[in-house]
């Protein structure tokens, strides 16, 4: 499947994970959790040292995750993304979106092996509509420079 059928099947999913969501808000786990939450989506943000982010469950790990969960955003190390994609794959989780400096060749390898679709290393910000500020700058710079799928 070509990278902007992927992003767009990724995009439209209505039930999303955020792996890496933080109590700082600034952080950009919480950025991306809050963005989808905003714009309809139902989000469940994921972290093994939160047990509830603002009024809503928080999940230790992918493995916990409500079973509508079948697409996972990860906004964390690459060690913890490695790990995120082995849970994933025992879980049935169908797509991972791994945003820059989150990914690996190990765990984007590993996810691949096990069927699951990757998005990797493109911010998920530039497509999640409606784009805004400095997110809506890179997608035109992308786009100028030939980097944006489509």
């Amino acid at each position: 499947m070509a990278l902007k059928e992927t992003i767009t099947e990724f995009i439209n999913h209505p039930v999303i994970a955020v792996a890496g969501v933080s109590r700082n808000r600034r952080k950009f786990g919480s950025i991306i959790y809050h963005h989808m939450l905003k714009h309809g989506y139902t989000v469940y943000p994921i972290n093994p040292n939160i047990k509830e982010y603002e009024g809503a469950p928080c999940y230790a790990d992918v493995t916990s995750l409500p079973e509508d969960a079948q697409v996972v955003v990860t906004v964390t190390p690459p060690d913890a993304t490695l790990q995120i994609v082995h849970d994933a794959a025992n879980r049935g989780i169908t797509m991972i979106w791994m945003q820059p400096g989150s990914t690996s060749k190990e765990a984007v390898a590993l996810a691949e092996s096990h069927g699951i679709k990757v998005v990797n290393a493109k911010c998920i910000m530039m497509f999640a509509e409606p784009v805004k500020s400095i997110h809506r700058l890179h997608r035109s710079i992308n786009k100028l420079f030939g980097q944006y799928p489509g």
